[in-house]
C-alpha cells in the first residue's frame, strides 16, 4: 500500500503522484513493487536491502540515489518477543522521496496526523529523515514505558507464586530492550553521518539535530536503566528460587530423619529373636509410645535448629 504525501502545513495525502511529493510505501505488493521501479526508476537492490528484518542502520548509493536505513519500534503479536525493531528506508535522489516498510506499525501514520496537528512545515528530504528519527524516538520511549509497566505485573505476580510463565515473560522483555538498544545506537550513528552524507550546511537544521539526539539519548538511557533492573530482578528470583528449593530439600530430609526413628525401633523389634518383652502385657503400646517420644524429640531439636 503506497500514499502521495505532499506537505501543506503538515503532509496531506494526494490521489496521484506529484513531483516534490513524498512517497509512503507500507507491507508492498507487486503492484508497488512495479510502480517504484518502473515508474520512479528506484534501485531494486535497495529494495531488496530494506526487506531484510535484520538490516542496520546504514547508508547506500547506486548513481544519484541515496539509501538511508534506519530502525523504529514495533509492537508485535509474537509472546516471544512482544517488542521489537523493524528496517525502514529512506530513499532519495533530487527530485523524489521514497520511503519503504516491509511491516505495517504506528510510527508513519502517527507521524502523519503529528504535523497535521502542529502544521509543521518541513521544506527538504532532510528534515524529513530528521523528523522520522526523532518520532522513532518518541515510540521507543512510549513502548519502554509499556515494557516496564508489563515488569512491574510479572514481579507481583512472581511475588504470590513463582511460575515458569512469568519468568519466561520478564526473559522476553529482556529481549526486547537488547534489540531496543541496538537499534537506538545505530540510529544515532546515523544522524552523526547525516552531514557528510548530504554535505550542504544550509539544509541542516542544528536545533532539530540537537532535539533528536537528546530524544534518542534519553531512549538510550531508559533501555540501559530498566535493562539492569531487569537484570537484577531476574537475578533475585533466581536467587529466591534457590533457596527456597534448599528450604524444600533441608525439610524433607528433616521429616526422613524423624520418621526414620520409629521405623528404625520396629525394625528391631520385629526381628525373630528373644527380646524379653513379649511377655509384657502392653509391650507394643510401650513401643508405639517411645517411638512417638523420640520422633518428637527429634522433631523438636530440629525445630529449634531451624531446620523446620
Amino acid at each position: 500500500m503506497r500514499k502521495y504525501l505532499y506537505c501543506e502545513a503538515g503532509f496531506v495525502e494526494k490521489k496521484n503522484w506529484l513531483p516534490g511529493c513524498w512517497v509512503n510505501v507500507e507491507c508492498p505488493t507487486d503492484d508497488d513493487f512495479k510502480f517504484l521501479t518502473e515508474t520512479l526508476k528506484v534501485p531494486t537492490a535497495f529494495l531488496h536491502d530494506i526487506a531484510d528484518t535484520d538490516e542496520r542502520p546504514r547508508t547506500d548509493t547506486e548513481g544519484n540515489w541515496q539509501l538511508i536505513i534506519v530502525r523504529i519500534p514495533i509492537q508485535t503479536q509474537s509472546s516471544k518477543v512482544p517488542y521489537s525493531t523493524i528496517p525502514i528506508g529512506i530513499i532519495t535522489n533530487d527530485e523524489i522521496t521514497v520511503s519503504v516498510c516491509y511491516h505495517s506499525s504506528e510510527l508513519i501514520p502517527d507521524f502523519i496526523q503529528h504535523t497535521q496537528r502542529k502544521q509543521i512545515q518541513v521544506p527538504n528530504k532532510y528534515e524529513l529523515i530528521l523528523r522520522i528519527i526523532y518520532s522513532s524516538a518518541v515510540w521507543f520511549l512510549k513502548y519502554l514505558k509499556q515494557i516496564n509497566n508489563e515488569v512491574s505485573s510479572a514481579e507481583k505476580e512472581l511475588e504470590r507464586s513463582i511460575r515458569n510463565e512469568d519468568l519466561l515473560r520478564l526473559m522476553n522483555l529482556q529481549k526486547s530492550l537488547v534489540y531496543f538498544n541496538t537499534s537506538i545506537r545505530g540510529n544515532e550513528v546515523m544522524i552523526s553521518k547525516f552531514q557528510n552524507i548530504f554535505g550542504t550546511k544550509d539544509r541542516e537544521n542544528k536545533e532539530l539535530t540537537e532535539d533528536v539526539l537528546i530524544e534518542l539519548k534519553q531512549a538510550r538511557n531508559m533501555v540501559n536503566i530498566y535493562s539492569d533492573i531487569l537484570t537484577g530482578t531476574m537475578d533475585a528470583f533466581a536467587s529466591i528460587i534457590s533457596n527456597n528449593v534448599n528450604t524444600i530439600m533441608r525439610r524433607m530430609t528433616t521429616l526422613s530423619i524423624v520418621l526414620m526413628v520409629p521405623t528404625l525401633i520396629a525394625s528391631f523389634y520385629g526381628m525373630n529373636v528373644d527380646i524379653n518383652v513379649e511377655h509384657m502385657p502392653h509391650a507394643f503400646s510401650l513401643i508405639v509410645c517411645l517411638s512417638v517420644i523420640l520422633s518428637a524429640l527429634a522433631f523438636i531439636v530440629f525445630r529449634k535448629i531451624k531446620w523446620f
